[in-house]
């Protein structure tokens, strides 16, 4: 069975280069941030696959180029069989957004404020020229919000009238309403409460099993993802260093960076045992190290680590970037 999300070899780069003039006075070339450099995977229909890692990783950017906010600069992206990239820019793609959606990190910035959430629901289904009729328009905008537990009589009201995580919801109900085969959800839940987040994380779980929904989530926090997916990938520094199904990932983490960060969660019955803080800084992405990316900061750095950088290569039913696993020194 072929993968609903195929992504294959994204790259995305950024010129940040100062003003052209300044460069011709100070004799500076181009500077290209490469957000994301090379990342792979696929997402079968009905399940989620969670991308964590530090900010500034470009968990978001790739986010960003799955629903065609941005063109990647190498790879491609194929949705169900087709190239998505390419039909975005036909009329088809229309048709095609209409099956990818996407929820924000901030219900505070992502919702007008000077839109009804009749009219921030609505939008959804008279672009896309779903409904026409007023009266219509209206019931199913209340339909989609008593689908995230809001009431259909909130039609009437602005977002400053609702809470965090009631915003998040109204975003929740504004995906869904072109339904939707795959959504993709950047931090949907890192701006709220830890008892909101477990009440949106249930309604996306019970929305995912009613309308079998295939989710990319994006977070920093693994004690949602554990919650949510069925596979997670951990980025570095735009690059995958892990792949892997969820609880071999957590039960047995093979990359040093993924047990960095597994160390750093608290756990309850670690009373008195000195946690391992994550060490060092994240490199400066305009100059990243040579070779493995990770290398300064890795206890099993070696100098092939500091000079070789590793590929993503399939060890039993992962796939690990690293040459300390694949050489068994860990």
């Amino acid at each position: 069975m072929t993968a609903l999300v195929q992504a294959h070899d994204l790259a995305m780069s950024f010129d940040v280069s100062p003003p052209w003039l300044n460069r011709v006075l100070e004799r500076k070339p181009k500077v290209m941030l490469h957000a994301v450099d090379g990342v792979s995977f696929e997402i079968e229909k009905g399940k989620t696959l969670a991308l964590v890692g530090e900010s500034g990783c470009g968990k978001s950017t790739v986010a960003k180029l799955l629903v065609g906010l941005y063109r990647p600069t190498r790879g491609g992206f194929q949705f169900d069989g087709q190239d998505a990239h390419a039909a975005f820019k036909t009329p088809e793609g229309l048709a095609l957004r209409k099956r990818i959606q996407m929820i924000f990190q901030d219900p505070y910035a992502s919702l007008n404020p000077r839109w009804t959430v009749l009219d921030i629901v609505g939008e959804p289904l008279t672009e896309h020229g779903l409904i026409t009729d007023a009266s219509a328009l209206k019931t199913k905008v209340g339909e989609l919000l008593e689908s995230v537990g809001l009431s259909a009589l909130d039609v009437v009201k602005y977002p400053h009238q609702f809470s965090g995580g009631q915003r998040q919801r109204i975003s929740i109900a504004r995906a869904l309403a072109t339904q939707p085969e795959f959504l993709v959800c950047d931090e949907p839940t890192s701006a709220l409460d830890v008892s909101v987040q477990a009440q949106v994380l249930n309604i996306m779980k019970d929305l995912q099993r009613k309308l079998g929904l295939t989710y990319l989530f994006i977070s920093h926090n693994l004690a949602v993802v554990r919650h949510v997916s069925d596979q997670v990938g951990v980025m570095y520094l735009g690059r995958l260093v892990e792949l892997a199904d969820k609880q071999d990932l957590f039960a047995q983490p093979r990359h040093p960076y993924t047990r960095m960060l597994l160390d750093a969660i608290p756990k309850m019955h670690d009373v008195g045992r000195a946690r391992t803080p994550v060490q060092g800084e994240v490199p400066n992405p305009l100059n990243p190290p040579p070779g493995c990316a990770f290398n300064p900061r890795c206890p099993h750095a070696n100098e092939r680590c500091r000079t070789e950088r590793p590929a993503l290569k399939t060890v039993a039913s992962l796939k690990i970037a690293c040459h300390a696993v694949e050489e068994g020194r860990l």
